[in-house]
């Protein structure tokens, strides 16, 4: 009974956080309404966004009012987990409402794109020669949210200090300041402030204010939406490209990286491992895919060099906005592609895949046990790493959690692709779009269409959820609510009525 009752507390706020989650998320979805303004020609569209937003918050209202816990709770990785899940899966589900009569999809496409969008991945279904100015900017405010973390930012803006449960679970245990509420504030200060400068800069390279602030905000959150069928293709400029790369990078950078440059302290970030092995992956995948793929492809040399180097940037730091088409490209240059998207970006960033820190960690392992190999046996190896200004000593734990989560990554991108591979397509393509899809990158090869089995696109929407969460922390959330949903249900032992009776 007691365990019951501990249980039930712990749901209830678990279930007014959700609560709270959806109602700040319900507000959200109106924000396209803004537009009305400069394009009231779509104002018979209005009522997609508002109604779905009124059963949303309606929705989160309650659970809020009913479940809100008298004191506040400190919540666990695990049920801050169980919060993450839920949120997404529920708020996910709310925005992809007004894509079905807007854009003309059916649900199953409706919800792809919607998680495409959250979890900043790119990769579309949608007509953009077809659709609103609404469904447009849409598309960009969720990426835009989803960067910056839908749960942590959502939540602790209001509801305050509630433990690390929730930004362990996005894959944000690293925090700018003690607090969760303090950190996120920091995060919304450097992220608004990256939109707004790239907003402005896509302007002065020459595209309307609308496109800049739609792609300002798919660089920054590292998500790829465009306005144009063509990408950053689109507009053939180096000037524009030059502003994406930029955008591309800030926002491939963690958080707590981007603050040590917001305060001047380049030392730090120099010193980051993340930092180092993104300025040895560019110039060195840049310059194999110009050489070898790109060089024999574009007569003008200089065209050559900016695909190569645009397309490697893209695919590293998981943005996905792309400037040509991939299917005259080599097997080298593919392979380049998906191995950069498999490493993926910073970790506390608006990026995924693997994650540059856990690559760079896999690396140094392989030079500590070399070296332990070379030194007699009983000689102590200290296995030192800087993070931020300090230098903290890599355990054994540490080592078994990284390579239980590359397992657990590389297990879930092969049964993907021999999804893909079942349905007919061939082995290099799926390769490229799953890890497109589980790297949250948004590049596609041209295979991920609304023609694509709908098994197949629930297998990519599985990928970018879990390839935009932290993938243990999501695994073991799910077997605990599964477990705990168990106990709750289980009815009450005889011995234990008897006891109650006898109370």
């Amino acid at each position: 009974m007691r365990e019951k009752e501990y249980l039930k507390a712990r749901y209830a706020a678990i279930l007014a956080s959700l609560g709270m989650i959806l109602m700040l998320a319900s507000g959200l979805l109106v924000t396209p309404l803004l537009a009305l303004a400069a394009y009231p020609n779509e104002a018979g569209d209005a009522w997609a966004f508002l109604v779905p937003a009124a059963v949303m918050g309606f929705i989160g209202l309650g659970l809020w009012r009913f479940f809100r816990p008298s004191t506040t709770v400190t919540l666990s990785v695990q049920e801050g987990g169980v919060i993450v899940m839920a949120a997404w899966l529920l708020v996910v589900l709310f925005s992809a409402v007004p894509l079905m009569p807007l854009a003309g999809l059916d649900f199953t496409e409706a919800y792809f794109e919607a998680m495409s969008g959250w979890t900043t991945t790119g990769l579309s279904l949608v007509d953009l020669t077809q659709a609103g100015r609404l469904v447009l900017l849409w598309r960009g405010i969720m990426q835009l949210a989803g960067g910056a973390g839908l749960a942590i930012l959502m939540m602790s803006a209001v509801v305050g200090p509630v433990g690390v449960g929730i930004s362990s679970a996005e894959g944000r245990a690293d925090q700018l300041a003690p607090h969760v509420k303090q950190s996120a504030r920091l995060v919304l200060m450097i992220y608004g402030a990256y939109a707004l400068v790239g907003a402005l800069a896509y302007v002065l390279s020459g595209m309307t204010v609308f496109d800049a602030l739609n792609h300002s905000f798919a660089a920054i959150s590292t998500g790829g939406f465009g306005t144009r069928p063509e990408s950053i293709g689109y507009w053939d400029s180096p000037a524009v490209e030059a502003v994406s790369i930029v955008l591309m990078i800030l926002g491939n950078l963690s958080f707590v990286t981007a603050w040590f440059l917001w305060r001047g302290k380049f030392k730090a970030v120099f010193r980051n491992g993340e930092v180092r092995l993104m300025a040895f992956l560019i110039p060195v995948s840049g310059a194999v895919v110009f050489l070898l793929t790109t060089a024999g492809l574009y007569p003008q040399l200089s065209k050559a060099a900016r695909v190569a180097f645009f397309e490697t940037i893209s695919a590293l730091t998981t943005t996905g906005f792309s400037t040509v088409s991939y299917t005259n490209w080599n097997g080298l240059g593919i392979l380049v592609m998906i191995l950069l998207m498999l490493i993926g970006g910073g970790t506390c960033s608006t990026a995924g895949g693997i994650k540059q820190f856990r690559v760079h960690l896999m690396w140094k392992l392989l030079v500590w046990e070399i070296r332990r190999a070379l030194l007699p046996p009983s000689a102590v190896l200290e296995r030192p790493l800087w993070e931020g200004e300090k230098v903290v000593y890599v355990d054994d734990g540490r080592v078994r959690q990284l390579m239980v989560f590359v397992f657990l990554y590389l297990l879930t991108y092969a049964v993907g692709v021999l999804i893909l591979c079942g349905y007919g397509y061939s082995l290099k393509d799926s390769l490229f779009e799953y890890a497109s899809s589980i790297g949250t990158v948004g590049l596609t090869i041209g295979i991920t269409t609304t023609s694509m089995p709908d098994v197949a696109i629930w297998s990519e929407t599985a990928a970018m959820f879990l390839g935009r969460l932290e993938l243990l922390v999501v695994f073991v959330s799910a077997i605990k609510l599964a477990r705990d949903s168990g106990r709750l249900l289980k009815p009450a032992t005889s011995a234990a009525v008897l006891a109650a009776n006898r109370r």
